[in-house]
């Protein structure tokens, strides 16, 4: 099996997830090639048996140089495709102290949806998605995020 890891990473966060992915598939002989979003070409991906795609979220959608590369990904119908986003864990209200309610947050956290919708439009089949929270905006990652993304990559192996 080989995977095509696509990322959008700015502050380093989420390249560390995808290179924490590619060592637990390399585990299970998975080949997968990491490449920026910035490097690639979306017109000319290289040939995978899965693509997964990742993005940090920035006002609750996926970072738009991500947004512009997904609207240009040429792949054939059907092919199969995983996300893994990064965003920012929720803080308490700074007026009231109160957490956001689960529906809260899943209004202002669009990353996934909008991903899904973009790939989905283009008869690409999801196969599964995670998010793998981060403390700030520039990191670090939350606590037991290798065991999170262990996991995920579990998932996809059981999967195919």
């Amino acid at each position: 099996m080989k995977i095509a890891y696509l990322h959008a990473s700015k502050y380093g966060n989420g390249a560390s997830v995808a290179e924490e992915f590619k060592r637990q598939m390399e585990r299970n002989d998975v080949e997968v090639e990491i490449h920026h979003i910035g490097d690639a070409k979306p017109k000319e991906l290289p040939r995978a048996d899965l693509y997964l795609f990742s993005s940090p979220g920035r006002m609750g959608k996926p970072i738009g140089s991500m947004r512009r590369f997904l609207k240009k990904v040429q792949l054939p119908e059907g092919t199969p495709y995983a996300l893994l986003a990064t965003a920012v864990t929720p803080r308490p209200d700074k007026k009231t102290g109160r957490m956001p309610t689960e529906e809260e947050q899943a209004k202002w956290q669009q990353v996934m949806p909008a991903m899904t919708d973009l790939l989905d439009a283009k008869g690409l089949r999801k196969v599964g998605q995670e998010q793998v929270m981060v403390m700030e905006i520039k990191g670090p990652l939350e606590d037991g995020w290798q065991a999170k993304v262990t996991a995920f990559a579990e998932s996809l192996l059981q999967a195919r």
